[in-house]
């Protein structure tokens, strides 16, 4: 199921500590707080995975015991602990008991639970569980870190189990106004465009790919933004019209639609895939080796489409480099839009090694 990281992302907090730390526990809550965090849970589990431990040692000894129950079960998971559920339970418990009573950790525990039963077969406590933990912290926390995660958690839920439109209505709720992060709002309009041009809804396909894109690029989650901009510009690349609205007030001038009103027709001005083309370009990797390269796998595949092979140079050099690939994906598609005779064998000869790796 989902992770993320929100706009107040908690990394910031641990790149400043290891900046300017250490320091004392006075000096790092006046940190905390300047940064905009109420408490110091999600400061810790950012220092947890991110290898921070002398920042965990001094801030958690701060916990209430809802929030060192909570921490107890993201360590033991880091670890590899898969009996949970038991401990789930104890710590909710915690979190109801007048005396340690906290309404948002226990939304967030009986999400948790609920991803638990998930995994172990039990589909209608699940669903019962995150319906309850969405509702919860909708009414005490609604579009902090833990409802994001509630929803993008039920949505995937909804996937997992082959309900896709239901995860769709639940990617309609992260609304792009109601202060969600930029990580949420991007995560969610990657699968609600997927779910889209899967039902052949291509302009909102589009439409919610483009915004992927853009709260990615807010989110400074780079990663996100390239395969948001590749799929925006795969489903939009045969639907160019140099006199089309630009993309921007296309999505802005979007609303909802009547049951029986037609969807519009998606059209897109050649400047915002060439815009979004050159965005995703500036920002790949120059290293091209890993046996798994999505991402330049979609890019070389669209550069080749839009003709522009030959102008991007980590392209230019990559055609001419069979052995910098990795990928067997990536080489076939090298294999199939080289158009030099000679590179072509050399690619067909490099597939030929790598197919022969994995098997």
């Amino acid at each position: 199921m989902s992770q993320i990281n929100v706009s107040q992302a908690p990394g910031y907090y641990i790149s400043k500590w290891r900046k300017l730390g250490p320091v004392d526990i006075e000096t790092a809550t006046i940190w905390r707080d300047e940064m905009g965090f109420d408490n110091w849970l999600s400061i810790a589990e950012a220092g947890l995975f991110l290898d921070a431990a002398e920042l965990v040692g001094l801030i958690t000894p701060q916990f209430t015991a809802a929030q060192a129950a909570t921490f107890s079960l993201v360590r033991r998971r880091m670890l590899g602990d898969t009996h949970l559920l038991n401990s789930i339970e104890d710590a909710i418990v915690i979190c109801q008991t007048p005396e340690t009573r906290d309404l948002v950790l226990e939304g967030r525990l009986r999400m948790e639970k609920g991803l638990v039963c998930f995994e172990m077969g039990e589909i209608e406590t699940a669903q019962e569980d995150l319906n309850w933990a969405e509702v919860r912290l909708k009414s005490v926390a609604k579009a902090g870190r833990e409802h994001d995660l509630s929803l993008l958690n039920k949505a995937a839920f909804h996937m997992a189990i082959g309900q896709q439109l239901m995860a769709l209505q639940v990617y309609g709720d992260i609304s792009r106004s109601e202060g969600h992060a930029h990580e949420t709002i991007a995560i969610s309009r990657l699968g609600a465009s997927r779910i889209r041009a899967s039902i052949g809804h291509m302009f909102d396909a589009a439409r919610h790919a483009w915004n992927a894109h853009e709260h990615a690029i807010l989110a400074q989650q780079v990663g996100m933004a390239l395969e948001a901009g590749s799929l925006f510009i795969e489903l939009s690349i045969g639907n160019q019209k140099e006199d089309a609205e630009r993309m921007s007030i296309q999505v802005d001038n979007a609303k909802p639609r009547d049951i029986d009103e037609d969807a519009p027709i998606l059209e897109v001005n050649p400047l915002d895939i060439i815009g979004v083309f050159e965005w995703c370009v500036e920002r790949l990797p120059e290293d091209t080796l890993g046996e798994d390269r999505p991402d330049l796998r979609a890019l070389i595949s669209i550069a080749s489409k839009l003709g522009k092979l030959a102008e991007v140079e980590l392209f230019i050099k990559l055609m001419k480099q069979p052995n910098s690939v990795e990928d067997p994906m990536l080489a076939a598609i090298c294999q199939a839009i080289c158009e030099d005779e000679t590179d072509k064998a050399k690619w067909i000869t490099r597939l030929t090694e790598l197919t022969m790796l994995t098997e």
